[in-house]
């Protein structure tokens, strides 16, 4: 079986744009239900709006994976599975390691999506020497101290981080340095890497914010829409006159 180490996706090197790639695992998880459901086509619009995404912009990204589909007929659902997943490199084994075993560590671990989708979590690497051996998800989870080992042993390409942020970089240098080409951090830091080394960050914190901010915006429409005077002064934020412990608290704290 191959393995991450010696084949990389083809997407750079037939220029598919960035923001393709970034919908093409959103594409996948639609026609995904869909074989589930034994649907043996799809429409573009069908197919686009299962995707979240409008049908032109579907069209347009498929032309990159040379498919066009059957007019009145749609896509293949299975022909798109296969040809979506080879391009992203799904049909290959790439083994995984996860460092930082704490409750996210050990939620990741834990996550059934990974071998499902040409995932392999290879090894769970953790600094407290109290957690080695410890099994998670049936995984040993085996010490930091053999970090690099780990790595070259397993042809490893792919690293993700869930350590606290003080750790993150730390070990991010090391993952690089043993040859890890790829990362997926979860730690609440920006990480810095050398050119050819990919980085994706998954920060749960900031996606809440700005949930936050919609739902202050939709409670603010609420509250504009339900004034009975419209000659009214406009409502003030509640925070604006509170004190904080150094003086005034703005109605909006900075980012």
């Amino acid at each position: 079986m191959a393995t991450g180490r010696n084949h990389r996706p083809a997407t750079r090197s037939r220029g598919i744009p960035e923001a393709t790639v970034a919908r093409l695992p959103l594409y996948l998880r639609a026609l995904t239900a869909l074989s589930e459901r034994s649907v043996p086509t799809v429409s573009s619009e069908e197919l686009a709006a299962a995707a979240g995404v409008n049908s032109a912009k579907l069209r347009k990204d498929f032309s990159y994976l040379g498919s066009y589909g059957t007019r009145g007929v749609g896509y293949d659902v299975e022909y798109l599975v296969y040809q979506i997943s080879r391009e992203l490199g799904l049909t290959q084994d790439w083994p995984v390691v996860i460092v930082g075993i704490g409750n996210l560590g050990a939620a990741l671990a834990n996550y059934g999506g990974f071998a499902s989708r040409g995932f392999r979590v290879a090894a769970l690497i953790d600094a407290d020497p109290a957690m080695a051996g410890t099994p998670v998800a049936g995984i040993p989870v085996q010490h930091a101290d053999e970090l690099e080992k780990i790595v070259g042993d397993n042809g490893v390409s792919i690293g993700v981080i869930s350590t606290p942020a003080g750790a993150a970089q730390q070990v991010c240098d090391r993952l690089v340095a043993a040859g890890v080409t790829s990362i997926l951090n979860f730690a609440p830091t920006v990480l810095s890497v050398p050119d050819g080394v990919d980085v994706r960050k998954v920060d749960l914190s900031i996606e809440l914010q700005i949930l936050a901010f919609h739902e202050q915006r939709k409670a603010g429409e609420d509250v504009t829409e339900s004034s009975p005077d419209p000659s009214a002064p406009p409502v003030r934020a509640a925070a604006a006159g509170r004190k904080g412990p150094d003086g005034d608290m703005p109605a909006v704290m900075p980012a």
